[in-house]
């Protein structure tokens, strides 16, 4: 058995030392795109498996092959909702046979828009953002741009939970009814005779998530004539201490709400805290709902009245249209829908 190269890392040329053929024929076998005869092939497998080489990622997809591996770019790996999702992610690339890439960006959108340009020098077949994000002009514009790198090398933008980037970006888009679930739950509480309704962490109306739940939210006042005191309307952030903190400032201000809507179930589970640190019932004295209906929104105590997302079907259909977007050609913009899932943390006004 020849021996490997000096650095100790066996190369091809090893490998085809060891099985008697030229180099050509090792990238041949290992390509599995070219017609090797069977005796060929076993003597190749067996000096890559004597030997113990690995394959070089990067080189085969430098010769047309493919690194075999989803990247998917999330905010962070302690969201509730994000881990979800991911999760859809990662089941349908390991049922793909492919590996996935995992990075944050903590909410910085110029970090996104760098993991993105880095998974396509890793050669990624797919780039999946999960997730809402930034939407100014300027964002939109490099995004597209960055889309557009991605489709030269083979690779793929995928964005999963946010909506299309331009009708001419090469782009798969899996978004889910963001707005519609806003509207349902806000048109709920108005239904149960709620008028003084607050949101819960309105954010930067430039994100796609906020823009579209602050959408629907409004669109349901309109649509049912009622009209909304901007002072229920509170900025923050999608964890529970901005939940709590802006509920605490709203009852503080006297703000006098009967309902509120959280912008996620985090948020609501810190509104929920507030209004109990407060001495206030929940439903009687104040409804609450969430977004997302993540596992934990069913164990708070009450039980949250939230909004469902179909979080697995959302990652793993994000990864099945990018990666088979030949057959899938007609269908690279899917839009799932959502429900509401009523608990028992809502309740018509003043029921004591």
């Amino acid at each position: 058995m020849p021996r490997p190269s000096s650095n100790g890392r066996p190369t091809v040329k090893d490998v085809a030392a060891a099985a008697n053929v030229s180099a050509t024929t090792v990238s041949r076998v290992l390509g599995g795109d070219y017609p090797v005869s069977a005796s060929t092939r076993k003597r190749v497998l067996r000096a890559v498996r004597d030997l113990d080489y690995v394959i070089n990622a990067q080189a085969r997809a430098l010769v047309g092959g493919s690194t075999r591996t989803v990247a998917f770019v999330v905010r962070d790996l302690v969201g509730p909702l994000f881990a979800c999702i991911g999760q859809g992610v990662e089941l349908q690339a390991t049922a793909e046979g492919r590996v996935c890439l995992v990075s944050t960006h903590h909410g910085d959108p110029d970090r996104e828009l760098e993991l993105i340009e880095l998974m396509r020098e890793q050669q990624a077949e797919a780039v999946v953002l999960v997730g809402g994000g930034l939407r100014t002009e300027s964002h939109t514009r490099r995004m597209a741009e960055i889309a557009h790198s991605l489709d030269r090398v083979g690779s793929r933008l995928v964005l999963c939970g946010r909506p299309p980037i331009g009708p001419d970006v090469p782009a798969t888009v899996v978004e889910y009814d963001n707005e519609g679930g806003a509207f349902a739950v806000t048109d709920y509480l108005i239904s149960l005779g709620h008028r003084r309704i607050a949101f819960v962490g309105a954010g930067e109306p430039e994100h796609t998530t906020t823009g579209a739940r602050l959408g629907g939210y409004t669109a349901a006042h309109t649509a049912r004539g009622v009209e909304i005191d901007r002072e229920l309307i509170v900025s923050g952030n999608y964890d529970r201490e901005s939940g709590y903190r802006q509920t605490t400032a709203l009852l503080a201000r006297g703000a006098g709400m009967t309902a509120v809507v959280g912008v996620t179930d985090m948020v609501a589970s810190g509104v929920l805290a507030a209004l109990r640190d407060a001495g206030l019932r929940v439903p009687e004295d104040v409804s609450v709902v969430g977004y997302d209906d993540i596992p934990l929104s069913a164990d708070l105590n009450p039980a949250l009245t939230t909004v469902r997302i179909p979080h697995e079907e959302l990652g793993r259909a994000a990864v099945r249209l990018a990666l088979h977007r030949d057959e899938h050609a007609l269908d690279q913009h899917m839009m799932l829908g959502t429900h509401v899932v009523i608990r028992s943390s809502t309740a018509p006004p003043g029921r004591h």
